[in-house]
């Protein structure tokens, strides 16, 4: 290829470069670019570290005292019942069954907020290390564009 061609081929790239990716930037009508002329607009969904921390912090919170006070009244649930059904009372039999029920929701509660917390707390740091290597990515690009601009022939760029 020759000289020429090749500054002819940089000429119309950099024509054709105003409409080239751009980043965080809206449409130019100011819409998030999912809706249509009659469809609102509510804006991009936005969450930071310290959302996804509070989130995670709550949520361990929640699991840290379910798990201590929730099975306070277990215990005694569970004894009155076997007391109740050695007794001969069929009472026993269904409070042992609404004991059971309740171990099996309080642990299934206990298993979400602990999901949550750690879903939290990975989510972050996946996220965290998405926005380095993105960064990284727009920062060589530009920097591979800078090379295409350079003209050995002229090097300062005259």
């Amino acid at each position: 290829m020759a000289w020429d061609e090749w500054e002819q081929l940089k000429a119309e790239a950099a024509e054709r470069r105003s409409t080239g990716m751009q980043l965080n930037q809206l449409p130019p009508d100011g819409g998030s670019g999912g809706g249509g002329p009659n469809k609102t607009s509510y804006g991009d969904l936005k969450v930071g570290q310290d959302d996804l921390a509070a989130i995670g912090d709550r949520a361990f919170q929640l699991f840290d005292k379910l798990g201590k006070q929730g099975r306070v009244a277990d215990a005694s649930t569970g004894s009155a019942a076997s007391d109740l059904k050695t007794q001969g009372f069929a009472l026993g039999g269904a409070l042992e069954r609404v004991d059971q029920q309740w171990e099996k929701q309080l642990t299934s509660l206990i298993d979400a907020c602990a999901h949550i917390s750690n879903h939290m707390e990975f989510s972050g740091k996946v996220h965290q290390g998405d926005e380095y290597h993105v960064v990284g990515q727009v920062s060589s690009i530009a920097t591979l564009d800078q090379g295409f601009d350079e003209n050995p022939a002229n090097p300062e760029g005259r």
